[in-house]
């Protein structure tokens, strides 16, 4: 009788172990796969990540944005005048250094308009190359090799079946957490991206207040706001060079239980850690 129990417990395992396995190895693909494609993205510009959206992005902003622009920059350049004129002379007389320094203020300004895209790529240039250099040092990977798995189904067979329906249950729970988890890893790298194409689509607006002192705040802080982006990706990277070290720390061939559910809380760690780069990264350049 406890043979027959015996080969009936194998026949179920049988049944069970192909499902397992496919589960498993999707929940670590499904993760994997996010997380291999950020480095990728993280180093693209806004220009060469979806060229048509930065194309139309461009033509809105130089068609509908740089006449706004124009118009404030004129305020701008007319109110900077009669402040100069009034703090030196107090409109008794009119020197000339002072009409040569307005002219060449305002000569900038209409420099820094006319190359805003010029000026807002340069930013995302210099992230990108900071970014490119600091993937060819976190080389490590998330992901787990044949070798891993097959380990694993070995030492899955010699579990009994109970401990097999059991874990059975575990990994299909996590998988469906960690795949979860995958597209809200998606979103948060694409929402970046497009608040990065937001920010650029006013871009002439903040940088036409430059000529002044007072309301050049305002373009001094949507340059902070600019690096924080661009940066942000750097810190994004950093993230995940962290999580692939905490997942090759972690002994799938003899602990695999402990393992898959150290696996899901990495995993959930990487995702609240994306969520904060954007806070960190305006923190760190004062921007807000």
């Amino acid at each position: 009788m406890e043979d027959v129990f015996n080969q009936f417990a194998e026949w179920i395992k049988d049944m069970i172990m192909p499902c397992l396995m496919s589960t498993l190895s999707s929940m670590f693909d499904s993760v994997n796969n996010e997380v291999g494609g950020i480095a990728t993205d993280m180093g693209t510009t806004p220009a060469a990540f979806s060229p048509e959206v930065f194309r139309m992005i461009r033509t809105v902003s130089e068609n509908v944005i740089m006449p706004i622009a124009g118009m404030i920059l004129t305020f701008v350049a007319c109110y900077e005048l009669i402040q100069m004129i009034i703090s030196h002379n107090n409109l008794a007389n009119i020197e000339i250094w002072i009409l040569f320094k307005w002219v060449i203020k305002t000569f900038i300004a209409v420099e820094l308009i006319t190359h805003t895209f010029d000026f807002t790529m340069a930013v995302f240039e210099v992230a990108q190359h900071v970014i490119d250099n600091a993937g060819g040092v976190i080389t490590d990977t998330t992901a787990i090799d044949a070798s891993d798995l097959a380990t694993m189904e070995d030492t899955i067979r010699a579990m009994n079946v109970w401990a097999v329906f059991f874990l059975f249950f575990q990994v299909w729970l996590i998988n469906l957490i960690t795949w979860l988890l995958s597209k809200i890893i998606f979103v948060i790298i694409y929402a970046r991206m497009l608040e990065i194409y937001m920010w650029v689509s006013l871009a002439p607006i903040p940088f036409a207040t430059f000529g002044n002192h007072e309301q050049g705040m305002i373009g001094q802080n949507y340059v902070k706001s600019l690096l924080a982006l661009g940066f942000q990706g750097f810190l994004i990277l950093i993230c995940v060079g962290i999580y692939a070290v905490l997942i090759k720390s972690l002994t799938f061939s003899s602990d695999i239980i402990g393992s898959i559910w150290g696996v899901m809380g990495y995993t959930i760690l990487l995702t609240y850690s994306l969520f904060k780069t954007g806070s960190i990264a305006k923190s760190i350049f004062q921007s807000h």
